[in-house]
């Protein structure tokens, strides 16, 4: 009699945080307690940027861990997506009530990508050269906002799924971006956050 094939049974989520209110409260009230002001005898960046940072590189990193996972197949794609969705909640949610809403807003205009990309990758089919994407990308102005982000999102999937990006598109003039531009950048980002994650096999439940 043949054995019968073992299901896969995905992973309790109570088991597995990717990211939490607690965890994103908690980067806010370290932020609000710092200064992003420059001193002008320092060359150091502002103790406030510098958190600033690491707060969206940890925020980058728990999304591509989901990501990461479906890929490797152990996620559904309806289970990606809710995950993605969970975390995206969370970040896109009330803006502080302090000094520090106009750089959460920021934050939040730049993680429209980093979503956006992640729920390309679950939907699949993304295909596309980055090059011609960039190319095309710089003709939009800020008044095509929604084809912009649609354009950078595509280059987002592009890249989580192996392509190469961004940094020599980013190199010139920057003093002015446009949204485009800013999405590029975050792209780019989202390209470093995967380079740590090169050999992520963490165990459901653990280092979380």
């Amino acid at each position: 009699m043949a054995r019968k094939k073992k299901e896969k049974v995905e992973p309790q989520s109570v088991l597995y945080y990717f990211y939490t209110q607690e965890r994103w409260d908690n980067w806010i009230k370290t932020l609000e307690e710092m200064s992003f002001d420059y001193d002008e005898d320092s060359e150091e960046m502002p103790e406030g940027l510098q958190s600033l940072n690491n707060f969206t590189e940890d925020i980058n990193v728990s999304v591509l861990k989901i990501i990461k996972l479906f890929l490797l197949g152990n996620y559904s794609g309806d289970a990606a997506r809710q995950k993605v969705e969970e975390v995206e909640e969370i970040v896109m949610g009330p803006l502080p009530e302090s000094d520090l809403a106009d750089i959460i807003s920021g934050v939040q205009m730049r993680f429209l990508v980093l979503f956006a990309a992640c729920k390309e990758v679950i939907i699949g089919g993304v295909t596309g050269e980055v090059k011609d994407l960039v190319k095309y990308g710089r003709t939009l102005g800020d008044d095509q906002a929604e084809e912009a982000l649609k354009t950078a999102a595509t280059i987002g999937a592009l890249v989580i799924q192996g392509g190469s990006c961004c940094g020599k598109y980013l190199r010139g003039d920057l003093d002015d971006p446009t949204l485009f531009d800013d999405w590029l950048i975050e792209v780019d980002e989202m390209g470093n956050a995967l380079k740590t994650l090169k050999n992520f096999e963490e165990q459901f439940g653990e280092g979380i």
